[in-house]
């Protein structure tokens, strides 16, 4: 394994600070410092961008960032055992280091982002991933303060976010991310590669936000997806039943076959019927 710096090895870091992974926490420290460089790798040139990390842990994916040379990483960790750790790297890395306290899923990284472009790199804990990834892709406004998301996801989520209409996989997750940005799957990493070894394949996955995705209301497409796949092997004119009482007006207003299923539905398919409902909501407020 080639050193990237001149900081301990992760396993003595781990020895050291007592960083026994939670599960609780969504835990699987990534150890192989190839792997960190790879994904490093994967966010593309690094010089002048800053680099959100959710999740550091002992921060091996945080050293080859930095190694990497990104001009900031600003890591947000709710573990405080691991925040000693992850000073001992910003005092090798002076000044290129800002860790936030707390929970990813209420902490807004945003203001402490000092260069930009700013990118998302992070190997994300499997019990919030989905939520913090749905959260990205329903900022406002649009385009977002990031460029890229790097994201580490359990192998089945990953195959989710990229599927295609007509697929298994296809689903609420895939439509929201191709929405909103292009997703490309982009390698695997054993469960071997981390301490504990998870019982899942991981995947790096890439999403490019799309400078002027079609235009919806986020919240209108979630929950027509909500209703479309929440009993996706019914036909569209008795699922969207949970969305609207005759939902056959709406289906003609967009062209859509009622008796097709969620899973046969491209993207714009689901936005058209979003930004329908929506008028439908409109003409019959009072």
């Amino acid at each position: 394994m080639a050193a990237i710096d001149d900081l301990p090895p992760l396993r003595d870091v781990i020895r050291r600070h007592d960083l026994i992974a939670r599960k609780s926490l969504g835990q699987n420290f990534l150890l192989d410092l190839n792997l960190t460089g790879r994904i490093a790798r994967a966010a593309g040139p690094l010089e002048g961008v800053t680099i959100v990390e959710v999740g550091p842990g002992p921060g091996g994916l945080t050293r080859a960032l930095l190694a990497s040379g990104a001009a900031q990483v600003v890591a947000i960790e709710r573990d405080r055992r691991c925040i000693a750790a992850l000073q001992e790297i910003g005092e090798a890395y002076p000044g290129r280091l800002r860790v936030l306290e707390g929970d990813a899923l209420t902490t807004d990284p945003a203001p402490s982002i000092e260069h930009t472009p700013a990118r998302v790199v992070a190997n994300l804990p499997y019990n919030i991933a989905t939520a913090l990834l749905v959260g990205w892709l329903t900022l406002e406004p649009w385009p977002p303060w990031y460029d890229m998301l790097v994201l580490m996801f359990q192998r089945e989520v990953a195959e989710r976010i990229a599927a295609v209409p007509g697929s298994k996989s296809y689903g609420r997750l895939s439509v929201l991310a191709q929405w909103r940005t292009e997703a490309r799957i982009l390698f695997d990493i054993a469960p071997a590669a981390f301490v504990p070894p998870p019982k899942v394949t991981s995947t790096i996955i890439r999403l490019t936000p799309r400078p002027a995705p079609l235009p919806c209301n986020a919240r209108t497409l979630e929950r027509v997806t909500a209703a479309a796949f929440g009993q996706r092997r019914k036909m569209l004119r008795q699922s969207l039943r949970s969305l609207i009482a005759d939902p056959i007006p709406l289906l003609a207003e967009t062209g859509l076959q009622p008796t097709a299923r969620a899973e046969d539905i491209p993207v714009s398919g689901f936005v058209a019927l979003a930004q329908a409902f929506d008028r439908h909501v409109l003409s019959s407020a009072p």
